[in-house]
């Protein structure tokens, strides 16, 4: 059998051993402590808070009514997050007003020969066309005026008049309120008397009085379908040429906000803006409530 007969040998040999062991872990640790110890994931860098500035709409009440700005805003804000939009609902003649007064950056309103004349008068910049639908006659399914399934607008309302059927005016100098005195001039009527109502309220509240007094009405499409379901009335007369209903867009003069204002008009005509207005509405009325026709 081999082994060590001297003890103290068995000693030194010992002690070799063990200050070698040290001695290499002790090289261990300091290599590992030159060596740069790589993080398990990259430390992210907070973004940078994007700095927003207001842009303010002048628009129709339709727009509002038919839940179109809820889809048509956020889209916009999305792919401009510099911009936050801020919107006043009026008629289409207040919102005219508005950006005369500058009170607006931009409009979108439904009376092209007066947005023609506001933009020719220096108050908008330039005018494009965004979308359309059309007017509708609408009252209660019992007819008192005996015009249900015309398509002749003026001699629908000629019938109204000579039947003294209760009609609810717009009477807020919108672009509906507009359409309406249109026809009433084409039927050579003045309307005027217990039966005619004008009541200086949006598209939402006319229709709502309109149902709750079985009356007619003119409404446009957009905000009728979105709101047919909770209103006792019937579409009477559509189908009309004159019934034809367009939009604009009108960045201001001078706005507050130009490059928002731009920006915006920019967007709404664009494949971006055209594809929110072509799909709103499709999937919970199996038609869109505006069509898109930017040039």
């Amino acid at each position: 059998m081999l082994g060590v007969k001297d003890p103290s040998l068995l000693r030194q040999r010992t002690l070799a051993l063990l200050l070698a062991v040290v001695m290499l872990f002790g090289l261990a640790a300091c290599g590992s402590a030159e060596e740069p110890v790589e993080p398990d994931q990259p430390a992210e860098t907070p973004a940078e808070p994007v700095e927003t500035t207001e842009v303010i709409i002048a628009s129709t009440t339709s727009t509002e009514d038919s839940g179109l700005f809820e889809v048509l805003i956020p889209a916009f804000e999305a792919d401009n997050p510099e911009y936050k939009i801020s919107v006043v609902a009026v008629g289409t003649g207040q919102a005219l007003e508005i950006g005369r007064n500058k009170d607006a950056d931009v409009l979108l309103v439904h009376a092209k020969a007066d947005e023609e004349t506001f933009v020719a008068e220096g108050y908008g910049t330039d005018r494009q066309d965004v979308m359309y639908n059309d007017f509708v006659i609408v009252g209660p399914e019992s007819d008192p005026a005996g015009i249900k399934d015309g398509d002749d607008a003026a001699a629908a309302l000629k019938a109204i008049a000579d039947a003294k059927a209760k009609f609810i005016s717009r009477g807020d100098d919108s672009g509906t309120h507009k359409a309406e005195l249109k026809l009433w001039a084409a039927a050579g009527i003045e309307p005027s008397g217990d039966w005619y109502d004008s009541i200086g309220q949006g598209m939402g509240d006319t229709l709502t009085m309109t149902s709750e007094s079985e009356g007619y009405t003119i409404a446009d499409r957009g905000t009728w379908l979105s709101m047919r379901d909770g209103l006792d009335l019937v579409i009477v007369v559509e189908g009309d040429p004159v019934l034809f209903n367009q939009y604009g867009v009108i960045p201001v003069t001078d706005a507050n906000n130009q490059e928002g204002a731009r920006a915006f008009a920019d967007w709404i005509v664009s494949p971006a803006g055209q594809e929110v207005i072509r799909t709103y509405g499709v999937d919970v009325y199996g038609e869109p409530l505006f069509v898109p026709n930017a040039q």
